[in-house]
């Protein structure tokens, strides 16, 4: 039984809110808590598969528990142009921590609604599930046209959660979430037909399709244009500066749980790209584009934390504070180095903990005064002390308190800047420091000093369903804090292997003097002993 489900595992985590999503779709309108149970059990059972799955990973660089429609059941799914398409699905230390976040973050999104969602509730419960079969299956795709399917299917539900249950604006953020990511997508799109057709790899195959161009790469020319497609794709859904115009309006219009899974998932969809993709299969093009892609990501931290600094409204605030986090995952994607690469990935994990937890956070206030504005709040702690202490505790975590999950992620991604460049390290500090500043205003003008409003005076603290889903979070952020080796040891001997794929192409670049990357003889400080040995064999 054990084994046929370990065969399995991977359909099954991918289908199980499809499953639910069918059930609900049949179920009478009437029917509202049944089809809330539903949509809540059915996500958490994808989860409770999922945590099976990651203690039964083996931390080791090749995809494991694939499973392929054409080598089970002999189908041969679709055939394009003399080229089969394989519903083809697997997981290696890249994808497994996403999966993770992704079963995690969505049964507690689902539950944050549970009050506040009141009309087309049936509709809204069928297109989150849906939501989240997207999210599982751009993971664990190791076919590349499946892995196009799925990032298109995503991105239909998130745009009717925004277009009708977001907020006064929700149209035009439902509008423009969709032009900027369907040009992105569609520019994908050319790029996949052109590297399997045009460039004669004839496979979709994700894992065949990178082996061969480790092989026998591509002309750098070649490589660049192609990467720019992927570029831009993946830069609008992180979103990387300037791309990042559409994040702010969908995070605010999108009703609470909307921006959970929109901070919390979808825009690691953009990272996990450039991982996936960009760096293994385009690695000259990765090195020629480093030094735009870090200036961008660093002017995108500063830009992006100035500008929150001055928010009124705290959901615009949590929502630039992404753009900045993200900035720093993609210096840790772009150092080209172990320690920089795990920061990076640690870092999307940690930002979606974090940063989803924040938008409850607002949610929960908005559901109780029902507005965002920082003004009208002040000196909450005294009527809300546990709800101020979560809110603590959650904002010292997003700004990388030592002993929390933040921390981990941002030295590792600063160490391997450093690595890199001891300029963008810099930088990268400075993105730190800023951070702290608009966070902690941000939760000194919330919860302490006086009470400014006496509406404030009679605010109930968090009820049991309001704990429920903010705890497991909790749980995390103090997990990955204290013991982060649980999952950097998932995920590190793929990220190894990641860089022995690039390790030719890095050899030979040649970079700039000021932005390029350092060899491990300048790196590397000779210890005490090292230097007396070298300084006696020079009297010799």
């Amino acid at each position: 039984m054990f084994e046929t489900l370990m065969t399995f595992i991977l359909p099954i985590i991918t289908f199980l809110p499809l499953a639910g999503m069918v059930l609900i779709l049949l179920l009478p309108r009437r029917l509202k808590e049944t089809i809330r149970q539903i949509a809540f059990w059915s996500s958490t059972l994808a989860f409770a598969v999922s945590v099976v799955l990651f203690l039964s990973f083996l931390p080791t660089a090749e995809m494991q528990f694939s499973f392929s429609l054409k080598d089970t059941f002999d189908v041969t799914w679709i055939e394009l142009a003399g080229v089969p398409i394989d519903f083809k699905l697997g997981v290696d230390g890249i994808s497994l921590l996403l999966l993770l976040l992704t079963t995690f973050l969505t049964p507690l999104a689902i539950l944050s609604s549970w009050r506040s969602i009141k009309e087309r509730i049936k509709e809204y419960y069928a297109l989150f599930l849906l939501l989240e079969v997207g999210m599982i299956g751009v993971f664990l795709s190791t076919d590349l046209f499946l892995f196009y399917i799925f990032w298109e299917v995503m991105l239909i539900p998130m745009y009717f959660l925004i277009g009708i249950w977001g907020g006064e604006r929700r149209v035009y953020a439902a509008i423009k979430f969709v032009l900027f990511t369907l040009f992105g997508s569609l520019l994908m799109l050319v790029a996949i037909l052109f590297l399997v057709y045009g460039s004669g790899a004839g496979t979709f195959d994700i894992v065949e399709l990178t082996n061969r161009l480790t092989l026998s790469p591509l002309a750098t020319d070649v490589q660049l244009w192609l990467f720019i497609a992927f570029f831009l794709a993946f830069a609008i859904k992180v979103p990387l500066f300037p791309f990042h115009t559409w994040l702010p309006d969908a995070h605010v219009e999108a009703p609470t749980a909307g921006s959970v899974i929109l901070a919390g998932v979808l825009l690691k969809m953009g990272t996990y790209g450039f991982v996936r993709f960009c760096l293994p299969m385009f690695p000259d093009a990765s090195l020629q584009a480093m030094p735009t892609i870090m200036v961008l990501a660093i002017i995108g931290i500063i830009y992006a934390a100035l500008v929150a600094m001055v928010q009124p409204d705290v959901k615009k605030l949590v929502a630039y504070s992404s753009v900045a986090h993200l900035g720093f995952v993609m210096i840790g994607i772009f150092s080209f180095n172990i320690q920089g690469l795990q920061g990076g990935m640690l870092q999307m994990i940690n930002h979606g903990l974090s940063t989803g937890a924040l938008f409850l956070i607002v949610g929960v206030l908005y559901e109780r005064r029902h507005t965002r504005l920082i003004a009208d709040y002040g000196g909450i702690s005294k009527v809300m002390p546990v709800f101020a202490t979560i809110f603590m505790i959650i904002t010292l975590s997003s700004i990388g308190l030592p002993g929390l999950n933040g921390f981990i992620g941002e030295f590792l991604t600063m160490l391997g800047a450093f690595r890199f460049d001891w300029i963008y390290g810099v930088a990268a500090v400075i993105g730190v420091v800023l951070a702290a500043v608009y966070m902690l205003w941000m939760l000194q003008r919330m919860i302490f000093g006086k009470i400014t409003n006496e509406e404030n005076r009679i605010l109930p603290d968090v009820n049991w369903r309001e704990i429920a889903y903010l705890l497991p979070i909790l749980v995390f952020v103090v997990w990955i804090g204290v013991y982060p080796m649980t999952f950097l040891e998932k995920m590190e001997p793929s990220l190894e292997s990641l860089l022995k794929r690039i390790e030719e192409p890095l050899q030979n670049y040649k970079p700039d003097a000021d932005t390029g990357i350092r060899t491990e003889e300048e790196i590397n400080i000779p210890l005490p002993e090292e230097v007396t040995q070298a300084d006696e064999e020079g009297e010799s």
